[in-house]
């Protein structure tokens, strides 16, 4: 459709006027320099607001109209921004723009789970200059990063800082399952059966020319002692690496390690094997005794190795045994036996709740850690931050120091902790904004920066 618009062209007689003739303007359709109408224009910012460039250009193709991406880009960037106005309840996180090299910082309003602004990075100096430019919030929800700890408490001294339950929740399940690791032993079966089958896979860790031990034990052993004897002196992961010629996750799995014989005994190891044991054992007993062939077959079935290698040295003591091996009784892995304490005991299935029972009469850590956490999930649910330091007293009183290093943390920020064990607040609503940025930023790819972003979060 073409509309023919016939419009007054104005003179003006004064003549000190820099401005002699203009034309008459019609409101809602015309603007002085503008190729296109306002309704048309008011489209165009809805769309970039939602789609930002390549993708409301499509959009706007759609609806047969002409429009670059960076013209898009550029209605976004002329829209005023709102006012921030610091609020009563203000939620603080931090979120990737370039995940694992730059953050940012997304401020909220806990009370109506609106953006407020956002930060270019996630520094203490920068959270406590907007603090000072913003007074009057009560109420700080954050994580456990001590970062925005430290800059709530330099500009808002007065304000109860919460500490988020889900990351509480969170770094409790990761105490659990070092800890569950560290008691690896106790994930056996101690009946006769799988006595015998450790015994005939005991020869797998000496050497069968001179009857010693392996290298590949005494190798580990001694980079053990020698992690543990420089992380005694104080040296960082990073220092003792360079020291011993370890890369840096390697010396944290040394430094982390609280059971030697978990890293010696290949007996007790969790491997990708595993699973696929229990068909080896019947397939062997079957009369197929090809290291290569049965490589294949369960390659077929999903086992990830890519050499047969793990299969030979797993048959190579069974070659000893006379008569048909008994099948291994599964062997869950430690993620999956921390799950089961962490998870509530009415969602457990009748044979996960009875495997995790019998764990627990083998090994009294692991029940003192499922009784400490049935305690703290109680806590939090019930919002009964004042049984903190009781509860933090009960873990220290057994012999369980991956907990000890959990309950020491949470006394270090005991307030925090205790009023996010109390408040009803959470970062609950400030994760939800998290992941709508991530979900903008992936709209954004090219040459978009951190200024565009920050108007459509705050903007839609």
């Amino acid at each position: 459709m073409v509309i023919d618009l016939s419009v007054r062209r104005l003179f003006c007689d004064a003549r000190d006027c820099a401005r002699r003739t203009f034309t008459e303007q019609i409101e809602g359709l015309s603007t002085r320099y503008g190729r296109r109408t306002p309704r048309l224009q008011d489209l165009l910012r809805v769309i970039a607001l939602a789609l930002a460039g390549r993708a409301g250009t499509r959009l706007a193709t759609m609806l047969h109209t002409t429009v670059s991406r960076v013209t898009l880009l550029n209605l976004i960037m002329a829209l005023p921004e709102p006012a921030v106005t610091a609020p009563r309840i203000l939620g603080v996180d931090d979120f990737a723009t370039k995940r694992g090299r730059v953050y940012g910082t997304v401020l909220i309003d806990g009370e109506s789970h609106r953006p407020i602004d956002l930060l270019p990075d996630r520094e203490a100096d920068t959270l406590a200059t907007w603090l000072a430019n913003h007074p009057g919030g009560e109420v700080i929800c954050r994580d456990r990063a001590s970062t925005y700890a430290d800059g709530a408490r330099a500009r808002a001294p007065d304000a109860i800082q919460v500490a988020d339950r889900w990351h509480l929740w969170n770094n409790l399940a990761t105490a659990v399952e070092r800890t569950v690791i560290a008691h690896r032993p106790c994930l056996h079966e101690t009946d006769p059966q799988a006595s015998a089958r450790a015994a005939a896979a005991a020869p797998a860790e000496l050497n069968p020319d001179t009857g010693g031990e392996k290298w590949v034990v005494t190798r580990t052993r001694e980079r053990y002692l020698a992690v543990q004897r420089l992380l005694a002196r104080g040296w960082t992961i990073s220092a003792i690496g360079r020291e011993l010629g370890l890369a840096r996750h390697t010396a944290g799995r040394y430094a982390r390690c609280e059971n030697l014989h978990g890293l010696t005994d290949r007996t007790i190891r969790t491997t990708r094997l595993d699973d696929y044991k229990p068909y080896l054992i019947q397939r062997w007993n079957d009369g197929c005794t090809d290291a290569a062939r049965l490589f294949r077959e369960i390659r077929a079935r999903g086992y990830p190795g890519r050499t047969p290698q793990a299969v030979r040295r797993y048959l190579r003591p069974l070659r000893t045994v006379a008569g048909p091996v008994p099948a291994p009784p599964p062997v869950p892995k430690p993620h999956r036996v921390a799950h089961w304490i962490m998870r509530h005991p009415d969602r457990l299935h009748a044979d996960e709740e009875s495997r995790l029972k019998d764990i627990m009469a083998r090994c009294p850590q692991l029940n003192a850690v499922h009784r400490h956490v049935r305690a703290f999930a109680q806590m939090l649910c019930n919002l009964q931050g004042e049984n903190l330091t009781v509860w933090i007293d009960a873990v220290r009183a057994d012999d369980l120091p991956v907990l000890h290093s959990f309950a020491a943390n949470l006394h270090n920020d005991r307030d925090a902790i205790t009023a996010g064990l109390t408040q009803v607040w959470s970062s609950g609503p400030t994760e939800g904004q998290v992941n709508r940025i991530k979900m903008l930023k992936r709209q954004m790819y090219g040459r978009a920066g951190f200024a565009l972003l920050r108007k459509r979060v705050l903007l839609t």
